[in-house]
């Protein structure tokens, strides 16, 4: 009989939550004890370490890793969640921002930066979770935290639509880079797509699509 603990490296597919990963390898091993080690949004999509077993006790150490992401940023709309899932706030267009700006302003964000968590994010403030408040039209003061962009490439751009990647520390809000990035071109932004890539030194191209997951799909968690 397999031993049930370790981990699962899932991709998952954009439109469903964390959780429902989580429970879907619940069902499909048979077990209650299993986690995450750090959520995707719903409009995300890609690796999803799943925590089985006494190896849900590793939550901690998986949050330190650095991370990767894909993403396409849309030029000329703020929105209230920084996504494409949220209200349009703010609709300017991005008339007079030239690709050489562009990647002036991508190129600046590398380094230590200070960032605000978003309002939709998962972080708790004073016992709360941020997106339970801002479901309820909340909005409260949020602290910077100091984050670490390590590198940042523009894939492609077809305005309004900017293409990139990035390797980032522990702590960074994709989303609310996109907004930082579109208020310093004036013009705000917004996410439309975001992929994880990797997570420490797990990949992506070594993950499994939910549908696919069964016991053979359990790794010791070599930390």
């Amino acid at each position: 009989m397999v031993n049930k603990e370790g981990i699962i490296l899932v991709n998952k597919p954009q439109g469903i939550t964390s959780h429902d990963v989580v429970d879907i390898v619940r069902r499909k091993l048979a077990i209650k004890r299993v986690g995450h080690a750090g959520t995707l949004d719903p409009l995300a999509e890609g690796l999803l370490i799943i925590l089985v077993g006494s190896s849900t006790k590793l939550f901690s150490k998986f949050v330190h890793f650095d991370k990767e992401y894909v993403g396409i940023l849309k030029l000329g709309e703020v929105t209230s969640t920084g996504d494409s899932q949220g209200k349009v706030l703010r609709s300017s267009g991005f008339g007079g921002v030239t690709e050489e700006k562009i990647r002036e302003v991508f190129a600046s964000f590398v380094g230590e930066i200070d960032q605000i968590p978003p309002m939709v994010s998962a972080l708790r403030v004073k016992g709360k979770r941020l997106y339970d408040l801002a479901r309820k039209g909340i909005t409260i003061e949020r602290d910077p935290r100091r984050i670490k962009i390590y590198a940042i490439e523009i894939l492609k751009i077809d305005p309004p639509l900017v293409e990139f990647y990035v390797r980032c520390s522990k702590g960074t809000y994709i989303r609310k880079l996109a907004e930082d990035i579109g208020d310093v071109l004036g013009c705000g932004a917004h996410m439309i797509h975001i992929k994880r890539l990797s997570v420490g030194h797990f990949k992506l191209s070594d993950a499994f699509n939910p549908e696919n997951i069964d016991e053979s799909c359990l790794q010791k968690a070599a930390l």
